[in-house]
């Protein structure tokens, strides 16, 4: 994604140099870089010279340390850019990630990546949220192409949430999916469970007005997937998706056969209020 995101900016409406560092990265990230035109730099204090923007894209798990690691070079390079926190992490990580680097007089601006590594137009946005003024500066870099930036209305933290409200879908549906088909296999119906899924023309995401009526009748849908968590052991399987909706179900039971609820109501019973 880094690569990918990188060669965009090379290629917009003012097109940059775009730096990077090979050290301590593997041949595979070093060939990635090279196809996407990125420039090498020994190290960060050297790169942060040359940048007026910094894009840290890595795993979740490494974000406070590249940000740490930028914040350490800032105060010795006076560097006072912007740093556009572009990883999958949560709201609030975003937000101590923004006090280091102010600590040494860098910006930050939230950015959440949603879809592929961009490939063409329409497949890749990049969120960003924060001051206003600084949104605008990122979202220039990518100015003219195929990375479409789309501004919200909110404080570091808002295109977190964005991205993580969308993964949070995205990713364990998938992972819902596979179970799914390894439940049928061991029973030996992975035929039939394919023509069923055939005939499923539901986009679960964007068919909100469906919440209400799934809430209602949480109080029997908790207690079917308990017995979900029950069947993917016996085979082996891990349960534990099936056995944590359980539990958010009963969230829901309040809501039991109601059908007057809003959709606002239904999300509201969802949150923890201990």
């Amino acid at each position: 994604m880094g690569a990918a995101v990188g060669a965009q900016a090379r290629g917009g409406e003012r097109p940059d140099e775009v730096l990077w560092l090979p050290e301590g990265r593997s041949e595979a990230s070093k060939r990635r870089a090279a196809d996407a035109g990125l420039s090498e730099r020994a190290d960060l204090a050297t790169a942060l010279a040359e940048c007026d923007v910094v894009l840290s894209i890595c795993p979740p798990a490494a974000a406070d340390e590249v940000a740490r690691g930028v914040a350490w070079a800032a105060a010795a390079t006076r560097f006072e850019g912007l740093y556009v926190e572009g990883n999958a992490i949560a709201p609030e990580r975003a937000g101590r990630i923004r006090d280091t680097l102010a600590a040494a007089g860098v910006r930050t601006v939230d950015g959440g990546i949603i879809g592929p590594p961009p490939q063409g137009p329409g497949t890749t946005r990049l969120y960003l949220s924060g001051d206003a003024g600084d949104v605008t500066e990122a979202a220039a870099a990518f100015a003219g192409t195929d990375l479409e930036t789309v501004a919200l209305d909110g404080p570091v933290g808002a295109a977190s949430g964005m991205k993580l409200a969308y993964a949070s879908y995205q990713k364990v549906s998938r992972l819902l999916g596979a179970v799914s088909h390894a439940l049928a296999r061991e029973h030996g119906v992975q035929a039939h469970l394919e023509h069923e899924a055939e005939l499923l023309n539901s986009r679960p995401l964007a068919e909100t007005d469906v919440f209400s009526s799934a809430a209602a009748k949480a109080w029997r849908w908790g207690p079917e997937m308990a017995e979900a968590a029950d069947a993917l052991r016996t085979a082996g399987l891990p349960g534990d998706l099936a056995e944590a909706a359980s539990l958010v179900f009963e969230r829901w039971e309040s809501a039991k056969d109601r059908t007057d609820l809003t959709l606002d109501e239904v999300l509201r019973l969802l949150r923890d209020t201990d």
